[in-house]
Protein backbone atom coordinates (compact mmCIF):
# COMPACT_ATOMS: atom_id res chain seq x y z
CA UNK A 1 0.00 0.00 0.00
CA UNK A 2 1.00 3.70 -0.43
CA UNK A 3 -0.38 6.69 1.22
CA UNK A 4 -0.15 10.13 -1.03
CA UNK A 5 -0.60 13.72 0.43
CA UNK A 6 -2.73 15.51 -1.99
CA UNK A 7 -2.38 19.02 -1.12
CA UNK A 8 -3.42 21.76 -3.78
CA UNK A 9 -4.45 26.11 -4.03
CA UNK A 10 -1.84 26.91 -0.99
CA UNK A 11 -1.66 30.56 -2.66
CA UNK A 12 1.19 31.85 -0.42
CA UNK A 13 0.52 35.82 -0.11
CA UNK A 14 -3.10 34.90 1.22
CA UNK A 15 -2.51 32.50 3.73
CA UNK A 16 -3.71 32.09 7.39
CA UNK A 17 -0.07 31.35 9.30
CA UNK A 18 -2.49 28.72 11.95
CA UNK A 19 -3.47 26.73 9.24
CA UNK A 20 -0.28 25.86 7.42
CA UNK A 21 1.48 25.28 10.64
CA UNK A 22 -1.76 22.36 11.26
CA UNK A 23 -1.04 21.80 7.58
CA UNK A 24 2.12 20.54 7.95
CA UNK A 25 1.63 18.54 11.52
CA UNK A 26 -1.15 16.66 9.94
CA UNK A 27 0.65 15.62 6.80
CA UNK A 28 3.89 14.97 8.48
CA UNK A 29 1.80 12.58 11.05
CA UNK A 30 0.29 10.80 8.04
CA UNK A 31 4.11 9.69 6.98
CA UNK A 32 3.44 9.98 3.01
CA UNK A 33 5.04 8.09 0.27
CA UNK A 34 5.00 10.99 -1.88
CA UNK A 35 3.48 14.30 -1.70
CA UNK A 36 1.50 15.85 -4.54
CA UNK A 37 0.44 19.66 -4.74
CA UNK A 38 -1.62 20.30 -7.73
CA UNK A 39 -0.59 24.04 -8.27
CA UNK A 40 -1.59 27.62 -7.31
CA UNK A 41 1.29 27.59 -4.52
CA UNK A 42 1.24 31.26 -4.74
CA UNK A 43 -1.37 34.24 -5.31
CA UNK A 44 -0.02 36.63 -7.55
CA UNK A 45 3.41 34.75 -8.97
CA UNK A 46 5.46 36.87 -6.69
CA UNK A 47 9.08 36.36 -5.52
CA UNK A 48 8.57 36.62 -1.73
CA UNK A 49 5.43 34.06 -2.16
CA UNK A 50 6.99 31.65 -4.09
CA UNK A 51 10.10 32.05 -1.19
CA UNK A 52 7.48 30.97 1.31
CA UNK A 53 5.96 28.62 -0.75
CA UNK A 54 9.32 26.70 -1.61
CA UNK A 55 10.35 27.36 2.43
CA UNK A 56 7.29 25.72 3.72
CA UNK A 57 7.82 22.24 1.01
CA UNK A 58 11.34 22.28 2.44
CA UNK A 59 9.39 21.04 5.54
CA UNK A 60 7.00 18.53 3.92
CA UNK A 61 7.54 14.76 3.59
CA UNK A 62 10.08 14.09 0.81
CA UNK A 63 9.58 13.03 -2.45
CA UNK A 64 6.78 15.42 -3.91
CA UNK A 65 5.58 15.72 -7.10
CA UNK A 66 4.50 19.87 -8.02
CA UNK A 67 2.88 20.99 -10.83
CA UNK A 68 1.68 24.93 -11.31
CA UNK A 69 -1.39 26.86 -11.57
CA UNK A 70 -2.95 29.75 -12.88
CA UNK A 71 -2.31 31.98 -10.19
CA UNK A 72 1.55 30.57 -10.25
CA UNK A 73 1.60 33.01 -13.87
CA UNK A 74 2.42 36.62 -13.70
CA UNK A 75 -0.90 38.47 -13.84
CA UNK A 76 -0.18 42.06 -13.84
CA UNK A 77 3.34 42.03 -15.57
CA UNK A 78 2.51 41.20 -19.20
CA UNK A 79 5.80 41.03 -20.71
CA UNK A 80 6.90 38.55 -17.93
CA UNK A 81 3.17 36.63 -18.57
CA UNK A 82 4.12 36.32 -21.86
CA UNK A 83 7.74 35.83 -22.52
CA UNK A 84 8.76 34.05 -19.34
CA UNK A 85 5.46 33.11 -17.28
CA UNK A 86 6.81 29.99 -15.19
CA UNK A 87 10.58 32.19 -14.52
CA UNK A 88 9.54 32.75 -10.46
CA UNK A 89 8.07 29.17 -10.63
CA UNK A 90 11.29 27.64 -11.98
CA UNK A 91 13.54 29.41 -10.19
CA UNK A 92 12.11 28.72 -6.62
CA UNK A 93 9.98 25.21 -6.94
CA UNK A 94 11.75 23.55 -9.66
CA UNK A 95 12.50 23.50 -13.20
CA UNK A 96 10.83 20.41 -14.39
CA UNK A 97 7.32 21.29 -15.21
CA UNK A 98 6.05 17.48 -15.85
CA UNK A 99 7.89 16.02 -13.06
CA UNK A 100 7.92 11.84 -12.08
CA UNK A 101 7.91 9.86 -9.23
CA UNK A 102 7.30 5.51 -9.73
CA UNK A 103 8.27 3.16 -7.04
CA UNK A 104 7.19 -0.58 -6.99
CA UNK A 105 3.27 0.59 -6.76
CA UNK A 106 2.79 4.12 -8.05
CA UNK A 107 3.43 6.03 -10.72
CA UNK A 108 2.94 9.31 -10.93
CA UNK A 109 3.59 12.34 -13.65
CA UNK A 110 2.58 16.25 -13.16
CA UNK A 111 1.23 18.24 -16.40
CA UNK A 112 1.40 22.24 -16.37
CA UNK A 113 -1.89 23.06 -17.40
CA UNK A 114 -1.24 26.88 -17.02
CA UNK A 115 -0.96 28.67 -19.79
CA UNK A 116 -0.15 32.53 -20.71
CA UNK A 117 -3.30 33.37 -22.24
CA UNK A 118 -5.86 32.01 -20.14
CA UNK A 119 -6.61 34.12 -16.81
CA UNK A 120 -8.49 31.30 -14.73
CA UNK A 121 -8.59 28.67 -17.34
CA UNK A 122 -6.24 25.82 -18.23
CA UNK A 123 -4.89 23.44 -21.21
CA UNK A 124 -3.66 20.28 -21.84
CA UNK A 125 -2.13 19.49 -25.09
CA UNK A 126 -1.68 16.47 -27.33
CA UNK A 127 2.63 16.47 -26.39
CA UNK A 128 1.85 16.73 -22.75
CA UNK A 129 -0.35 13.78 -22.58
CA UNK A 130 2.09 11.66 -25.42
CA UNK A 131 5.01 12.33 -22.83
CA UNK A 132 2.97 11.13 -19.56
CA UNK A 133 1.73 8.18 -21.45
CA UNK A 134 4.93 7.25 -22.66
CA UNK A 135 6.52 7.88 -19.19
CA UNK A 136 3.81 5.33 -17.61
CA UNK A 137 4.66 2.49 -20.34
CA UNK A 138 8.12 2.48 -19.78
CA UNK A 139 7.85 2.14 -15.97
CA UNK A 140 6.08 -0.59 -13.29
CA UNK A 141 2.37 -1.95 -13.71
CA UNK A 142 1.51 -0.10 -10.84
CA UNK A 143 -1.24 2.60 -10.36
CA UNK A 144 -1.40 5.24 -12.58
CA UNK A 145 -1.74 8.86 -11.43
CA UNK A 146 -1.52 11.85 -13.49
CA UNK A 147 -1.31 15.66 -11.59
CA UNK A 148 -3.41 18.83 -13.13
CA UNK A 149 -3.71 21.69 -11.41
CA UNK A 150 -7.15 22.74 -13.60
CA UNK A 151 -9.65 19.70 -12.98
CA UNK A 152 -11.73 17.68 -15.39
CA UNK A 153 -15.23 17.12 -13.97
CA UNK A 154 -16.92 20.12 -12.03
CA UNK A 155 -18.71 19.49 -8.52
CA UNK A 156 -22.68 19.47 -9.03
CA UNK A 157 -24.06 23.34 -8.77
CA UNK A 158 -20.56 24.38 -9.43
CA UNK A 159 -20.11 28.21 -10.20
CA UNK A 160 -16.89 27.53 -12.40
CA UNK A 161 -18.03 26.79 -15.94
CA UNK A 162 -15.88 24.88 -18.24
CA UNK A 163 -13.30 21.99 -17.26
CA UNK A 164 -9.29 22.09 -18.45
CA UNK A 165 -9.35 22.72 -22.14
CA UNK A 166 -8.92 19.48 -24.25
CA UNK A 167 -10.26 17.20 -21.56
CA UNK A 168 -12.29 14.54 -24.07
CA UNK A 169 -8.80 14.26 -25.85
CA UNK A 170 -6.60 13.92 -22.84
CA UNK A 171 -9.27 11.62 -20.65
CA UNK A 172 -9.43 9.05 -24.09
CA UNK A 173 -5.66 8.99 -24.17
CA UNK A 174 -5.29 8.43 -20.81
CA UNK A 175 -7.94 5.59 -20.96
CA UNK A 176 -5.34 4.11 -23.90
CA UNK A 177 -2.99 4.17 -21.75
CA UNK A 178 -4.28 2.62 -18.59
CA UNK A 179 -4.43 5.88 -16.40
CA UNK A 180 -5.91 5.08 -13.15
CA UNK A 181 -6.17 8.39 -10.68
CA UNK A 182 -6.13 11.72 -12.12
CA UNK A 183 -5.22 14.62 -8.77
CA UNK A 184 -6.19 18.28 -9.60
CA UNK A 185 -7.32 21.50 -7.81
CA UNK A 186 -8.41 25.14 -8.72
CA UNK A 187 -11.68 24.85 -7.11
CA UNK A 188 -11.59 24.56 -3.66
CA UNK A 189 -13.97 22.17 -3.35
CA UNK A 190 -13.01 18.46 -2.83
CA UNK A 191 -14.58 15.45 -4.86
CA UNK A 192 -13.74 11.83 -6.05
CA UNK A 193 -15.38 10.33 -8.87
CA UNK A 194 -15.34 8.04 -11.13
CA UNK A 195 -15.06 9.24 -15.09
CA UNK A 196 -17.71 7.29 -16.22
CA UNK A 197 -20.36 9.57 -16.13
CA UNK A 198 -18.48 12.26 -18.03
CA UNK A 199 -16.34 11.12 -20.21
CA UNK A 200 -17.70 7.51 -20.98
CA UNK A 201 -15.23 5.03 -22.34
CA UNK A 202 -14.15 1.59 -22.13
CA UNK A 203 -12.30 2.19 -19.06
CA UNK A 204 -12.96 3.96 -15.87
CA UNK A 205 -10.64 6.17 -14.11
CA UNK A 206 -10.99 8.14 -10.64
CA UNK A 207 -11.08 12.24 -10.47
CA UNK A 208 -10.07 13.44 -7.53
CA UNK A 209 -9.71 17.03 -6.80
CA UNK A 210 -8.51 18.76 -3.32
CA UNK A 211 -9.54 21.84 -1.78
CA UNK A 212 -7.37 24.66 -0.74
CA UNK A 213 -4.68 23.92 1.70
CA UNK A 214 -3.86 27.19 3.39
CA UNK A 215 -5.67 30.26 1.43
CA UNK A 216 -7.72 32.67 3.39
CA UNK A 217 -10.13 32.88 0.01
CA UNK A 218 -11.81 29.97 1.00
CA UNK A 219 -15.61 29.13 -0.96
CA UNK A 220 -17.81 26.51 -0.24
CA UNK A 221 -15.65 24.24 1.96
CA UNK A 222 -12.87 24.59 5.02
CA UNK A 223 -8.99 24.58 3.72
CA UNK A 224 -8.60 20.78 3.56
CA UNK A 225 -6.51 18.66 1.80
CA UNK A 226 -6.61 14.39 0.79
CA UNK A 227 -4.68 11.65 2.30
CA UNK A 228 -5.15 8.49 -0.50
CA UNK A 229 -4.73 4.82 0.65
CA UNK A 230 -3.75 3.27 -2.49
CA UNK A 231 -3.54 -0.50 -2.90
CA UNK A 232 -3.44 -2.01 -6.89
CA UNK A 233 -7.25 -3.01 -6.28
CA UNK A 234 -8.36 -0.53 -3.82
CA UNK A 235 -8.07 3.69 -3.83
CA UNK A 236 -8.89 4.78 0.12
CA UNK A 237 -9.56 8.73 0.13
CA UNK A 238 -9.88 10.68 3.03
CA UNK A 239 -10.61 14.41 3.27
CA UNK A 240 -9.10 16.33 5.95
CA UNK A 241 -10.52 19.34 7.31
CA UNK A 242 -9.99 22.47 9.33
CA UNK A 243 -11.38 23.03 12.36
CA UNK A 244 -11.54 23.87 15.68
CA UNK A 245 -7.58 24.32 15.75
CA UNK A 246 -6.62 20.99 13.61
CA UNK A 247 -7.10 19.22 10.39
CA UNK A 248 -9.16 15.96 10.82
CA UNK A 249 -10.53 13.55 8.59
CA UNK A 250 -14.91 14.33 7.69
CA UNK A 251 -15.23 12.25 4.57
CA UNK A 252 -14.00 9.16 3.25
CA UNK A 253 -14.82 7.33 -0.51
CA UNK A 254 -13.80 4.12 -1.43
CA UNK A 255 -13.17 2.52 -4.71
CA UNK A 256 -12.33 -0.81 -5.91
CA UNK A 257 -10.99 -1.89 -9.27
CA UNK A 258 -13.27 -4.06 -11.71
CA UNK A 259 -13.32 -5.34 -15.46
CA UNK A 260 -13.41 -1.50 -16.74
CA UNK A 261 -11.61 -0.14 -14.55
CA UNK A 262 -12.56 1.78 -11.08
CA UNK A 263 -16.03 2.12 -9.57
CA UNK A 264 -17.53 3.05 -6.13
CA UNK A 265 -17.19 -0.09 -3.61
CA UNK A 266 -20.77 -1.58 -3.31
CA UNK A 267 -22.26 0.07 0.19
CA UNK A 268 -19.33 2.55 0.49
CA UNK A 269 -21.11 5.89 -1.07
CA UNK A 270 -19.03 8.89 0.14
CA UNK A 271 -19.52 9.31 4.24
CA UNK A 272 -18.98 11.34 6.99
CA UNK A 273 -16.13 9.45 9.31
CA UNK A 274 -17.22 8.17 12.15
CA UNK A 275 -20.69 7.60 10.64
CA UNK A 276 -19.73 3.62 9.21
Amino acid sequence: MRTVAHISDLHFGRTDAAVLRGLKTAISAAKPDVVVVSGDLTQRARHHEFAAARAFLEELPKPQIVVPGNHDVPLHNVLARWLTPFKNYRRYIGDELQPFYEDEEIAVVGINTARSFTFKGGRINRAQVARACTRFAAGSSGVRIAVTHHPFVLPENSTHRTVVGRAQMAMAAFGGCDVDIVLSGHLHVTQAVTSEAVYGGSRRALLIQAGTGSSSRTREEANSFNLLRIEPDRVAVAQHTWANGRFSAVMNYRFCRGNRGWLAEPSAAPHKSGTG
